[in-house]
């Protein structure tokens, strides 16, 4: 089957297209499928509360895990992108997905919860997580690379919140297993794409990058880094230089106030302002779409303004959408406008900050730096979910954690700021 890329490619382009676009379109359902994987959990605490009688604060320790390695994996997954190649690397994940919603099927403490979608699920998304989609823009892509970033930041978010209508509706009719077992069968399918599409380098097909005049050559030769080692040097090479601690903090913000508290608790959080989990998830889904247009528009936006300013106003609006939430008043008209809002900019901070990235280290460097910058995302995730785990037990409410989230916002809009304008400028 891998040798169905080179008739593909030759087909398409007969037809005046470049195989790149192939290559976004299976790097986009891949990403759609196992992010839902990730959002799944949202729809899921309540029947695991009500099966097994375990509260917040015993769920959220195996989310917080799951968000951690999801971003922790991404310098590695860089290096075993670089040296190993994608096809690969992405088939491994979605099995390891697969074997961990699998086990969850049969689990019956909360340490099999945290072992199957804390550890394994982690793991595996971990492989699919955005560092995939910026190799496979920077690879393929010379011009439109910004597009094609949003697009797949877009599939990536959109898939954490599309899914969730249709999750939440088959887990009040035929159980959480059910919703389970459908996830794993969109993992097989995505599969069979990467199987028959996906290529490591134009170059494997004899193309160039959509966009560039000359041939892109594999690496000059074998790489002699470990790749445990290889992403710890890119981390103690990037850490000496401001942008990457500014990019870094900022994303950790974006982490906390997007899938860390809203894919864990918005659902859980609804249902105590009396919202049913199906129409809360609906909300979810309302925000994915308004999502993947924000985030295609950024993408747009970022190959023609100043990155600093962009992220600036994203990350200040998004602060301010969350202080409105206590004030919709959680009934449909209220939160649907808050999604409207809210969707728009719920991960348009991804193309900026990928173009920021990349300007700054280099294409060579820039995916293990960005892995490490994503990471920092994935920190504000874990403590999001573990945080707001937490006040629902405390304090018996979500609403605290989603208030803080959004002062925090703020103040990552005026750190933005800090970047040399000179960076901005290269972006």
């Amino acid at each position: 089957m891998a040798m169905m890329a080179k008739p593909l490619a030759a087909s398409l382009a007969r037809r005046g297209i470049h195989y790149g676009w192939a290559m976004a379109a299976v790097t986009f359902l891949t990403m759609l499928v196992t992010s839902g994987t990730v959002g799944a959990p949202s729809v899921l605490i309540v029947p695991l509360e009500q099966e097994y009688g375990w509260n917040p604060a015993e769920i959220s320790p195996a989310l917080a895990v799951r968000f951690v390695l999801y971003g922790l994996i991404g310098p590695f997954t860089a290096a075993l992108l670089n040296r190993y190649g994608l096809r690969p690397i992405t088939l491994t994940a979605l099995g390891l997905i697969a074997c961990g919603l699998l086990g969850a099927l049969v689990m019956t403490q909360p340490w099999h919860l945290m072992l199957c979608w804390g550890l394994v699920v982690g793991v595996g998304t971990g492989l699919t997580a955005l560092v995939l989609g910026a190799t496979v823009a920077t690879r393929w892509f010379t011009t439109r690379r910004g597009l094609v970033v949003g697009l797949l930041t877009a599939s990536a978010a959109t898939g954490q919140l599309i899914f969730l209508p249709l999750l939440a509706d088959i887990t009040e009719r035929l159980g959480w297993r059910a919703a389970v077992m459908l996830l794993c069968v969109m993992l097989a399918l995505a599969a069979v794409a990467v199987l028959m599409v996906m290529c490591d380098r134009p170059a494997d097909l004899g193309l160039r990058p959509y966009g560039d005049t000359a041939l892109s050559p594999p690496p000059a030769g074998p790489v002699t880094t470990t790749i445990f080692v290889a992403p710890l040097q890119a981390l103690a090479w990037a850490s000496r230089n401001w942008t990457f601690w500014v990019l870094f903090a900022t994303f950790f913000v974006c982490g906390l106030s997007t899938n860390g508290l809203f894919q864990t608790y918005f659902v859980a959080m609804c249902g105590d302002y009396g919202l049913l989990a199906v129409g809360a998830a609906g909300i979810l889904a309302l925000m994915g779409v308004f999502d993947f247009v924000g985030t295609i528009a950024s993408g747009w936006l970022s190959d023609r303004y100043d990155n600093r300013w962009l992220l600036f106003w994203y990350y200040g609006l998004r602060g301010l959408s969350l202080l409105f939430l206590p004030y919709t008043g959680f009934d449909f008209y209220g939160l649907s406008l808050f999604a409207v809002f809210y969707g728009l900019d719920w991960v348009a901070t991804v193309p900026p900050t990928v173009k920021l990235a990349a300007a700054r280290f280099g294409p060579e460097r820039s995916n293990m730096v960005f892995g490490w910058i994503f990471a920092g995302h994935q920190l504000g995730a874990g403590a999001a979910a573990l945080g707001g785990g937490f006040a629902k037990t405390a304090f018996a409410s979500y609403l605290p954690a989603f208030v803080i989230a959004g002062a925090l916002c703020l103040a990552a809009a005026g750190l933005v700021l800090t970047v040399r304008r000179v960076v901005a400028a290269r972006a």
